[in-house]
């Protein structure tokens, strides 16, 4: 299976990938160590495995979804469903006591993993408007 490598020529001056707005992929997905916050605008999908592992926060403006773990450094953030096939682990900064707000894992839903580490905060369900 092929993979794609995302390497600091696929982003822009705020860190965001460029090449499309979605990131969709028939093979594996890996981010280039060192970095930083890298942000896609739309969602983010691999045929193959996509190891979503982060020194610090995990944030997205939809749905977060993991092959097997995902793994923060601090927090893990998302407006729609978390889902994870595994576990769950946010706060994992190896440097220092994380701070409570560094341990949260914030969703709309989570729909599948197991929380280890880190305090799930559901928000609330959206209401249509009338």
């Amino acid at each position: 299976m092929k993979t794609l490598k995302i390497t600091k020529a696929d982003l822009n001056e705020r860190n965001e990938y460029t090449r499309s707005r979605d990131l969709e992929f028939e093979g594996h997905i890996e981010v280039e160590a060192s970095l930083g916050l890298v942000s896609v605008l739309g969602f983010i999908r691999a045929a193959g495995g996509l190891s979503i592992e982060a020194g610090s926060s995990i944030e997205a403006g939809e749905s977060i979804e993991a092959g097997l773990s995902i793994e923060a450094g601090e927090s893990i953030r998302c407006k729609a469903k978390l889902t994870v096939k595994l576990r769950i682990f946010a706060g994992l900064c190896t440097w220092r006591l994380p701070k409570p707000e560094e341990q949260i894992i914030e969703c709309a839903e989570l729909t599948q993993g197991t929380v280890c580490f880190g305090e799930l905060k559901l928000l609330p369900a959206k209401t249509e408007a009338a």
